[in-house]
């Protein structure tokens, strides 16, 4: 039995090895009570939105400098100009946005599955998840409203 248990093993993690992976598409749905589902396998009845691209909501806040480059991103008015890059179903970019107008900031969104200019800028700015947000000089991947004020309002 010694002599099968590691010819076993080496069969199972060959087999493990060479096995296809398989990808599934995914799917968004709202239910007979509004409720919003994502998934692989929706209902029969339900009014599907298929989704694609390789973008995922950043689920932790990162802080970067960012230079002014005229070729990957719209030209700023000011300093502390606000844009930020976001797709329709990422929850941390609409409470960026509700945070925004509660606050009285001007800024700028950019859905990046819905436009073409805005997805090209995204792809140059190497973005990885959403929200992007460009403060002036600086660039917050994901949203979290103490690190907004204190890069937007120069506090430390």
């Amino acid at each position: 039995m010694k002599i099968l248990s590691p010819l076993i093993s080496g069969l199972l993690l060959l087999l493990l090895t060479i096995s296809p992976v398989t990808q599934a598409d995914l799917y968004k749905w709202v239910d007979e009570n509004g409720k919003i589902h994502y998934g692989d396998s929706p209902p029969d009845n339900a009014k599907l939105k298929k989704i694609t691209g390789k973008v995922s909501s950043f689920s932790s806040v990162s802080v970067e400098p960012f230079v002014y480059d005229p070729e990957l991103v719209t030209r700023r008015k000011n300093s502390k100009s606000v844009i930020m890059y976001s797709t329709s179903w990422c929850g941390y970019c609409k409470k960026a946005a509700r945070h925004f107008r509660q606050k009285k900031i001007p800024f700028t969104e950019y859905d990046i599955e819905k436009s073409a200019r805005a997805a090209r800028e995204y792809k140059k700015l190497r973005g990885r998840g959403v929200p992007v947000i460009l403060i002036g000089d600086r660039r917050m991947n994901g949203f979290d409203a103490r690190t907004f004020d204190r890069i937007y309002y120069g506090k430390s």
